[in-house]
């Protein structure tokens, strides 16, 4: 039998002592030792498990983060070693696993990646009854801290003015070539990503191979020779300006990535293809360019990452024609 203890939830639940049987893991998942390190995590309010993990999610071939029946499993390099997570939701709890040198780390970090100090009361959203509609219908969203910067930072840079479908693909390959295997029964395919020093080890050839440009790899290849300046605890908007001296590394970057270490309330990713247009045509019917929607967050200064994320929860999209954002409410038909 490993190891095991609880967490406490920031919401006052308390902790619980977990013993889990090695019978009890995944029977789908590759064999490997009983459970290190597990808990139970109680956020005390509304809350889903896809809804606040999903800005972690790339694609379903992602090697470090995988959706099965088991739950969300997410590989992750922690400050003392590898570890694979294991979450899984049942009403209003959250049951986590976690194996390899990290366990304890990965563990001890879960109520912050899921969003525990994330707090919605201050947002307003008087002024928009239809954000005000979709809060109501998604009460368990809520902006998660990862609390590793080089862990989100390498998929951010690959998607840098390319398609979702070339960005995942890069990164699907590089970490099948140069990943370690996740400790513990992780899915099969699942790996660890390679720690700074490996990412600077990457031949050249393999990131054209992989449909990396000279840029983007240059990019990651600077930012790993100052990670460990990266890593070193500070506020988000001390980060966004560190991650900004990275050559290669612009304001959309560094709200992308301060958005997923941090759970940046505030973080705007200014520059995106398409994010622009979504805001402009949700909020007033007509699309924006990147001022346009700076200055319709504007109101919603300190919360307007919240906003941006209700937008994407509502289900809508930028039309060709067509009218600003309702909420139907098919309760009484």
């Amino acid at each position: 039998m490993g190891r095991v203890h609880g967490a406490a939830s920031d919401q006052g639940a308390g902790t619980q002592r977990v013993v889990i049987e090695p019978s009890m893991i995944d029977p789908s998942a590759s064999d490997a030792p009983a459970i290190e390190v597990a808990t139970v995590y109680r956020p005390g309010r509304p809350f889903s498990l896809r809804s606040t993990f999903g800005p972690n999610l790339r694609g379903t071939g992602d090697p470090t983060c995988r959706v099965t029946d088991a739950g969300i499993w997410r590989v992750r390099r922690t400050p003392l070693g590898s570890a694979t997570l294991l979450l899984r939701q049942e009403g209003a709890e959250v049951h986590a696993r976690a194996w390899g040198a990290g366990a304890e780390w990965a563990i001890d970090q879960v109520p912050a990646l899921l969003g525990a100090d994330d707090d919605w009361t201050g947002l307003n959203l008087s002024a928009q009854p239809a954000l005000a509609e979709v809060r109501r219908r998604n009460p368990g969203v809520w902006l998660g801290s990862s609390a590793l910067v080089f862990e989100a930072l390498v998929p951010v840079v690959l998607e840098q003015k390319v398609t979702t479908v070339e960005a995942h693909r890069a990164w699907y390959r590089l970490i099948r070539l140069f990943g370690q295997a996740a400790p513990g029964p992780a899915p099969t395919g699942m790996m660890v990503a390679p720690d700074a020093e490996g990412w600077r080890m990457v031949p050249s050839w393999e990131w054209h191979r992989a449909g990396v440009g000279p840029q983007r790899s240059r990019t990651v290849v600077t930012a790993a020779a100052v990670a460990s300046a990266l890593e070193k605890p500070v506020d988000a908007a001390t980060l966004a300006k560190r991650l900004m001296s990275v050559a290669g590394i612009g304001r959309w970057s560094a709200a992308e990535i301060t958005q997923r270490t941090h759970g940046d309330p505030d973080a705007v990713s200014v520059g995106d293809y398409h994010l622009a247009a979504h805001v402009g045509w949700a909020l007033t019917g007509a699309p924006v360019d990147d001022a346009g929607m700076l200055e319709l967050l504007a109101p919603f200064e300190g919360h307007r990452q919240r906003v941006v994320r209700l937008i994407l929860a509502s289900g809508y999209r930028k039309p060709r024609h067509g009218p600003k954002m309702t909420i139907q409410d098919h309760r009484s038909h």
